[in-house]
């Protein structure tokens, strides 16, 4: 079992703590998955597993849990099915598996596998809670004036997500929307000292799937 003063029970904490926003606009939804007792008890485990150290890690950061990966498992980037297969932690979640949880977890095999790569690297996202529109996935920065209202709540989560044990000498930001509303926030407050901009895994497993281990590379590239 983790104790307090480590990363995982951190972030334990950190995702414990997360509430819904204020009624949003356009019929858009904000799913809490840690309000859920069977996900609190995968997160705990995850994170003591991986995160039971109280070493810094380097930001991977995406944009919002999408609703089959991380805004159903509680853990960024990982369905279900990679939360049994890959990180060993029996869930009853289901087995539809998630296109950028697929990719994620192919970059980590290549990297070294679980252990390795969660020892140095944090997945998350700018926005930690997933959010919907007509039941499919959306994005914080889909309509202008969700993403006005939610910028502050945005800056005030991540500036908590910083004090969990970030590198601060660089981040990596997941999509060039996502990138292009991140470095404002981080020319204001001074996050990281470097950020690098990858293509998010949707993006490349959609419609760049032909030149996958080309962004397979890139990726490893800077996750040393």
């Amino acid at each position: 079992m983790a104790s307090n003063n480590t990363f995982g029970e951190r972030v334990i904490k950190y995702f414990n703590s997360l509430n819904k926003s204020r009624k949003l606009p356009g019929g858009v939804k904000i799913i809490n998955p840690y309000n859920s007792q069977k996900v609190k008890s995968i997160v705990r485990e995850f994170f003591c597993k991986f995160y039971n150290d109280n070493n810094d890690r380097l930001f991977v950061i995406g944009i919002n849990p999408g609703r089959f990966g991380g805004g159903l498992t509680g853990i960024s980037f990982t369905d279900p099915v990679a939360l049994r297969e890959r990180c060993k932690i029996e869930n009853d979640l289901g087995t539809r598996k998630e296109l950028s949880s697929k990719f994620v977890y192919r970059i980590i095999e290549r990297f070294g596998g679980v252990e390795k790569f969660f020892s140095k690297a944090f997945l998350t996202a700018l926005y930690p809670l997933a959010i919907i529109k007509d039941g499919k996935n959306y994005n914080y920065y889909d309509g202008k004036s969700l993403s006005i209202l939610l910028r502050e709540e945005i800056i005030k989560s991540f500036s908590k997500q910083i004090g969990l044990g970030s590198r601060r000498d660089k981040a990596v930001i997941l999509g060039k929307r996502n990138a292009e509303f991140f470095m404002s926030m981080n020319k204001e407050h001074k996050f990281f000292d470097n950020v690098i901009v990858l293509d998010h895994p949707r993006y490349i497993m959609q419609y760049k799937l032909r030149k996958i281990d080309s962004y397979i590379a890139d990726y490893l590239d800077v996750l040393v």
